[in-house]
């Protein structure tokens, strides 16, 4: 199921704003921090004309193509702002951050800082990925969302599924085991947050009805005939003649016995690729050609064939064109929710420090690779919180997970300077000066990056060289 925004993107209107703004920018060498402000404003009241949006088939392009698009055709990805807008979304795809699903994010952008967020996860055949974001504020800001799939190496990923809403669900099915990435990235110069979550669930309904308790009792896999052979399906307990239902639309294609099945029924679901088995039923109330529905009942649940002597069990089974599946991805039911984040959000954008000597990890996980172990008080900004962990960028544009207890956003010392010391914007020598803290001055320590410290002085933030 692919959702896209119908709508053109920016209006030309908005466009043209952009680009006086930005010409201005260029002309006059104003800061961007107040260029940024200008245009947010100027955005902001234009964008009214092209705030309406809908849900439907992707064709062609996704909404962040065609909002791309409109950015190169007024000439804007030469700018600083669309550098770093497109800059961003190619990180995103080239240099996702790994997660596990089920996986719960809140996150935040800044209008002055354009950015993308990727995560790269797994999922199975027979499972439906199912991506819900909720946008904070709604209707304030546009995000757009991308679910595509690596590609070969030095190959374009393929786009899967796109969509761009305040509020909306994508669901996709996957049709082979492998890796995905999600994109997400708000337009410029709007800021806002956002709740994502990540889960799985079943693309077919379970054979059993619920009402008869089902269990599953033996799994793909298992060993059979004393290792001689693996079990190809599940292996699902219940009463004797409990029903066993069609776990989808479809044709029965044959019903027959054998030594090894006994009383088996063959299904093919509509539109699908593979085929269902149902095996040691106690009868069989379907025919051959006969069209079925989810949840109609196809035979009753038995011990015949090589199951005589083992309690009454269906054994669910499904075959493709190369052999039998682990049919448990299509029809696993209970799949444990992805925990809350418990870290404070109030933190997000907001640039912090590591309060001790802290492994930077590739995913949230103690057991994920360790990219860096940055030093005591090394300054990090935080992108968003994930369960106990924080998603962090460092300075050099490296991003990672952090845990949060090791994050604090409080000076480490306060400093008296003996000389005056240039305030920088960047840890840099040749940064930009925002002004001159005078000698005698007090100022708070905040976090190191290197030589450099970022300081507090007054109201004033920045870096300097003591």
């Amino acid at each position: 199921m692919i959702y896209q925004d119908r709508t053109s993107g920016m209006s030309g209107a908005t466009i043209a704003a952009i680009s006086l703004v930005m010409k201005d920018h260029t002309l006059n060498n104003t800061p961007m921090r107040t260029t940024a402000r200008s245009l947010l404003l100027t955005v902001s009241i234009l964008a009214m004309a092209c705030s309406s949006s809908r849900k439907g088939l992707f064709t062609e392009k996704s909404a962040h193509e065609q909002y791309a698009s409109r950015i190169t055709d007024a000439g804007l990805s030469t700018s600083e702002l669309g550098i770093r807008w497109f800059s961003a979304a190619q990180k995103a795809i080239s240099q996702p951050l790994s997660v596990a699903i089920p996986y719960r994010e809140t996150g935040y952008f800044a209008a002055e800082k354009p950015a993308a967020a990727g995560l790269l996860f797994s999922a199975r055949r027979g499972e439906r990925i199912i991506i819900q974001i909720d946008m904070k504020p709604a209707g304030q800001f546009r995000l757009f969302a991308e679910l595509l799939q690596p590609g070969k190496p030095g190959s374009a990923p393929s786009l899967l599924a796109a969509a761009d809403s305040t509020t909306w669900k994508l669901e996709h099915v996957v049709e082979a085991d492998g890796q995905f990435i999600l994109r997400l990235q708000p337009e410029l110069l709007k800021s806002g947050g956002y709740d994502l979550s990540i889960s799985t669930g079943p693309t077919l309904a379970f054979p059993v009805p619920n009402n008869a308790n089902p269990t599953i009792g033996s799994f793909w896999g298992d060993n059979r005939d004393g290792g001689k052979r693996s079990h190809e399906g599940i292996d699902i307990f219940g009463k004797f003649r409990t029903p066993v239902v069609a776990a989808a639309d479809g044709i029965v294609t044959s019903t027959r016995e054998n030594n090894l099945g006994g009383k088996v029924i063959f299904m093919r679901p509509d539109h699908a690729s593979y085929s269902l088995y149902y095996a040691h039923l106690d009868a069989q109330l379907v025919q051959e050609g006969q069209r079925v529905y989810t949840g109609d009942t196809l035979g009753l649940m038995g011990n015949t064939g090589n199951a005589r002597h083992t309690p009454t069990h269906l054994h669910f089974g499904i075959y493709t064109g190369n052999g039998a599946i682990d049919p448990m991805p299509f029809v696993l039911r209970q799949r444990t929710p992805a925990p809350p984040v418990y870290v404070d959000t109030t933190l997000l954008q907001q640039t912090a420090r590591v309060n001790t000597t802290t492994p930077l990890y590739a995913a949230p996980s103690p057991k994920a690779i360790i990219v860096e172990k940055l030093p005591a008080n090394s300054v990090i900004a935080i992108l968003a919180g994930t369960a106990s962990w924080y998603k962090v960028s460092l300075m050099d544009g490296r991003e990672g997970f952090v845990e949060g207890k090791r994050v604090a956003v409080s000076s480490f010392r306060k400093q008296t300077v003996k000389a005056a010391v240039p305030l920088l914007d960047q840890p840099d020598t040749l940064a930009a000066v925002k002004t001159t803290i005078p000698a005698g001055s007090g100022i708070q320590l905040m976090g190191t990056n290197g030589a450099f410290y970022f300081v507090k002085h007054g109201e004033e933030r920045g870096w300097v060289r003591l």
